[in-house]
């Protein structure tokens, strides 16, 4: 056993080996290839710059652009599982996909239209909860406190360890009989929830595991956008009388902006894409805890429905691109770092 352990682990290492050698192999033979072309023929003044970046442009065509196209030929098909090698592609499949998305279930009951009220109640409660908690203890280390170092090493520790184990150790957690939270609700006198199987109480026990999972993150971006602020914004503020919430609506908030804006923007993102935490903690495949995503990878690769997912992802893409559109619109961040030392140029005066 040992000995056949050993052999799976040496060729697997070998066959990482040797991918790794041919991409070196290959970057090399470009950077070869631009050089002459760049370099010795046409004596281009970018010649440099286009090298750097060749390597990086192809694999980003190559893990990005590739795939997007092929999803967008693929949503144009009737590919599953029993037409899986010779799909027929049309436009009229096409359309068949994006329609039956919006008039028939995408599971085996749900629609899209709960799907996607759900997502957005879950993407809302995250990113207030990311947001609140993680600017109210970054305002907390942002202040003169001993042992600053160890609190945000405590407070990092969900975001630093893999998402996979911790949204396991939290699922163990749910259990009706054995389960953290329920013996302490009994201890308390409480009756026990049926986390795992009531629809409600799933979609909280998803919840509170992404919010501790989340703030962290924002509190170490939004706690290094605290510090970039002069203390001096703070100082001239004082003199002027301004108290505690003062500062904060006046300085704080408008000086955070360009660093609040694109973490919102990133954890619209994120959530509204998160697909670990929906799908390990609602252990039961419950279709009333599925968001977008979880219900696009159930079609995908439970139902076999390739062609009909390819449509689903293209139209989630659709969604997230509208909704990150408009908030930037909304927020309108660029004109906030203008605004926030203007008025702390009034306050200084």
């Amino acid at each position: 056993m040992k000995n056949l352990t050993g052999a799976v682990i040496g060729k697997s290492l070998g066959e990482v080996g040797l991918t790794v050698l041919t991409i070196i192999v290959a970057v090399a033979v470009l950077e070869l290839i631009l050089y002459f072309i760049l370099h010795k023929l046409l004596k281009h003044r970018l010649a440099t710059p286009i090298m750097l970046i060749a390597p990086a442009a192809i694999g980003m065509a190559m893990l990005i652009v590739y795939p997007l196209l092929y999803e967008l030929r693929l949503a144009f098909s009737n590919m599953n599982l029993y037409h899986f090698k010779n799909p027929e592609f049309s436009l009229a499949q096409g359309l068949a996909n994006f329609k039956r998305i919006f008039t028939e279930p995408v599971l085996k009951q749900v629609t899209i239209l709960p799907l996607l009220v759900r997502t957005f109640i879950w993407t809302f409660i995250q990113i207030t909860f990311h947001v609140a908690g993680g600017l109210t203890l970054a305002l907390l280390l942002n202040r003169k406190i001993k042992f600053k170092g160890i609190y945000r090493a405590f407070l990092v520790f969900p975001w630093a360890i893999p998402q996979i184990i911790a949204v396991l150790a939290w699922r163990g957690e749910f259990h009706y009989e054995y389960g953290y939270f329920n013996i302490m609700l009994q201890n308390l006198g409480l009756a026990a929830i049926n986390w795992k199987q009531d629809p409600f109480w799933n979609f909280v026990a998803i919840n509170m595991v992404n919010i501790w999972l989340g703030v962290p993150f924002m509190m170490i971006t939004l706690l290094g956008g605290l510090q970039s602020i002069d203390s001096t914004y703070y100082e001239a503020a004082e003199i002027d009388g301004a108290g505690g919430f003062t500062k904060f609506r006046t300085i704080t908030l408008p000086l955070l902006k360009p660093i609040l804006t694109p973490s919102v923007v990133y954890g619209i993102i994120w959530t509204f894409n998160n697909f670990n935490v929906p799908y390990f903690i609602n252990e039961q495949e419950l279709e009333s805890s599925d968001i977008l995503v979880t219900a696009l990878f159930r079609a995908a690769f439970e139902y076999n429905q390739y062609g009909f997912s390819a449509a689903f992802a293209l139209v989630i893409f659709l969604i997230l691109l509208g909704l990150t559109v408009l908030y930037m619109r909304i927020s309108n961040f660029k004109p906030a770092l203008r605004r926030a030392r203007a008025m702390v140029a009034e306050t200084s005066e």
